[in-house]
């Protein structure tokens, strides 16, 4: 098969590692990609936002499959587009992407459909935001109803923080995204990842997995995209698991069904697991990343017919199959991200990091010139790894952040924390 990728991250070379291991694969290409995607797949420099030019590739290329890896072309209906033309992709359509791109539609189909989440409020001007942040007190969450590439939450502890964020949206911080801004009820509890890969009717469960998001040790300091994932977690038990697949996922797919947008792609959910039991906090309507980095470390099937029986409707005689380790991913990240950082510095040391024992580096923001690897992004390198035990894993991932030579690069050096907790309070 001829498939093309598109995508420039973490989750994209990932997600190209693993189709690049299929018998299936003739031709991989990637746009735009990076300098370790480069090494997976053949990086060629289309626009992604200009769907019309992906098309032609495709007809020139002869490209049997697309594989959507970030949230803003779906969202901008580059599936439908494709489809349209005659062309496979997996991924969602426009209106099932407002999963993601809309905090007010999920909210709305959540209470269309009895899916338990946090309760809110729809607000289009600062003064009644204001009045209701008021009136409810604090901690609560003030989120921004479109895409701000991740940054657009703020769960504020006082009511002055929300009032601040409130201002920040609607004086246009995140442009288009905070014309809308949803107002939410703080849920207390552990969060995880969620994740079910779906074709319109039928839900299959992915593996587990946990993301860190704050940028600093003991989860201090402002949310970024992810700063570490691992999988399994402990937190997701038999019963839980269970539960999420049922009063989340299922009524879900079965909903976008109903109002006849079939919901077909990874159907990532945000999940606060409270004392009243799992409760959804956002949706995302593609892989986590960097929690696709363990997934697909994890996965033991090939992916590409997993591709195929989504976009077909074939999941109903469907599995997937999971290697028993647990993976444990570390981001580095420029110093300064999430704010503002430098780009072009130079990484040294990548080959000997990737000589320990069951470790793979995916490339999440980096740029190849003269030989060199330059950091191009935030969030630079995924340092993943592979172990009996997350411990084990954890400890194989830091042996190799160790080699790497970085003096402007950092990262958090605690991930997995709390299944590495657990595993010693097991003994």
């Amino acid at each position: 098969m001829h498939i093309l990728l598109l995508g420039s991250g973490g989750r994209e070379h990932a997600l190209a590692w693993k189709i690049a291991a299929s018998p299936l694969v003739t031709k991989l290409w990637c746009a735009p990609g990076n300098a370790g995607i480069a090494r997976e797949a053949e990086c060629v420099a289309l626009d992604v936002a200009d769907h019309a030019a992906v098309i032609d590739f495709c007809k020139t290329n002869a490209v049997e499959l697309v594989v959507v890896g970030p949230e803003t072309p779906l969202a901008a209906g580059i599936v439908d587009d494709l489809t349209a033309a005659g062309i496979k992709a997996f991924g969602p359509n426009k209106i099932p992407a407002q999963l993601e791109s809309s905090k007010g539609f999920t909210k709305a189909l959540c209470t269309e459909f009895g899916i338990p989440t946090g309760a809110y409020k729809r607000f289009t001007n600062a003064n009644d935001a204001r009045a209701y942040v008021q009136s409810q007190g604090a901690p609560i969450v003030v989120k921004a109803d479109g895409l701000a590439a991740g940054k657009g939450v703020v769960v504020a502890k006082t009511v002055r923080e929300a009032e601040d964020a409130i201002a920040m949206m609607f004086e246009g911080a995140f442009g288009e995204a905070g014309a809308e801004v949803v107002i939410e009820e703080f849920l207390p509890g552990r969060e995880i990842s969620f994740f079910a890969l779906c074709d319109g009717e039928t839900a299959i469960p992915l593996a587990s997995a946990q993301d860190h998001k704050r940028v600093f040790d003991h989860d201090v300091g402002p949310n970024t995209g992810g700063m570490g994932a691992y999988s399994p977690t402990p937190l997701v038990t038999s019963a839980i698991h269970d539960a999420i697949m049922a009063k989340i996922i299922l009524p879900t797919v079965a909903g976008m069904k109903q109002r006849g947008t079939p919901f077909r792609g990874i159907l990532y959910a945000g999940i606060m697991l409270t004392t009243q039991g799992p409760k959804l906090f956002e949706f995302n309507v593609r892989f986590g990343d960097p929690e696709c980095q363990v997934l697909m470390l994890r996965m033991m099937s090939d992916i590409v017919p997993a591709f195929l029986a989504s976009c077909d409707g074939q999941l109903k005689h469907f599995d997937l199959r999971w290697y028993p380790e647990s993976a444990l991913t570390v981001v580095m990240a420029a110093k300064g991200y999430p704010g503002d950082y430098q780009k072009g510095t130079r990484i040294e040391g990548l080959d000997d990091a990737a000589g320990v024992n069951t470790v793979e580096i995916f490339h999440a923001g980096t740029v190849e010139k003269d030989g060199a690897i330059l950091a191009n992004g935030g969030r630079v390198l995924n340092v993943c790894a592979l172990g009996a035990t997350v411990t084990e894993a954890q400890a194989l991932a830091y042996q190799a952040v160790d080699r790497i030579n970085w003096p402007d690069g950092f990262c958090r050096r605690d991930i997995g924390w709390q299944a590495v907790e657990a595993e010693k309070a097991k003994g």
